[in-house]
């Protein structure tokens, strides 16, 4: 059975590219990565004016019963037909993408520690965390390139619902987290701590000796050893 590991933290934290440079070192092949951001509700139905109105940092923005059901489907081993969300137009696209398991199921997302129903299907928690500024910083440069979103709306919809969504609800869910990284400088051990991590739980999925491995709640010291072994001599 595969692992699922969710990874959640503030808009901008740097969760999808720290979680992408993890994936490259692992191994792509053993990797399967699902973003919460796929599935915002169904919007097709009301005017692009109300779109634009809804709160997407607010856990009712979600379609939480087809993400645990989706989630669930891949540890199971089976593919899904994941939607993919179109941030242009506010709403659910026409297209899917066929997913298959692999032997990890990586969920990352804002929202992915707040839902205690899809928290009991991850067999790992992780919070990437980053400051308020150095959030706000990336979201201006990713909504600009990536969204082709106007600077006032992407600071109106920051301050508006954004921040004070992460205050309320995404950052009080760092609590059930196994594991929060630190993602807050150009340069940090991020993603060299998270591959590390990553890399166990792959040696857990694939059954190895497992009577000599912590269980999957436990925290274990000795993964991270290298990390900071090789830190130590990169800074000599």
């Amino acid at each position: 059975m595969a692992r699922i590991i969710l990874v959640g933290g503030g808009s901008s934290s740097g969760k999808s590219f720290v979680t992408a440079n993890v994936i490259r070192n692992i191994g792509e092949s053993n990797v399967t990565r699902i973003t919460l951001d796929d599935y915002y509700h169904d919007q097709s139905s009301l005017p692009f004016e109300e779109r634009v109105k809804t709160n997407y940092d607010h856990p009712k923005a979600f379609d939480w019963k087809l993400l645990r059901t989706q989630v669930q489907a891949l540890k199971n081993g089976q593919s899904i037909n994941k939607p993919v969300y179109d941030f242009v137009h506010h709403t659910r696209s026409e297209k899917i993408e066929v997913i298959n398991p692999a032997k990890l199921i990586v969920v990352e997302g804002i929202m992915s520690l707040v839902d205690k129903q899809l928290r009991d299907l991850g067999d790992l928690r992780v919070f990437i965390d980053a400051s308020a500024e150095r959030r706000f910083l990336r979201r201006i440069i990713r909504d600009r390139q990536e969204r082709g979103r106007s600077f006032d709306n992407i600071v109106n919809q920051y301050f508006t619902t954004v921040q004070p969504m992460y205050d309320e609800i995404i950052k009080p869910s760092s609590i059930y987290a196994d594991l929060i990284v630190n993602n807050d400088g150009v340069k940090n051990l991020a993603i060299d701590v998270l591959t590390c991590v990553f890399r166990d739980q792959l040696i857990k999925a694939n059954d190895l000796n497992n009577e000599k491995h912590a269980s999957s709640n436990e925290f274990r010291e000795e993964i991270l050893e290298t990390v900071f072994k090789d830190s130590n001599q990169s800074d000599r």
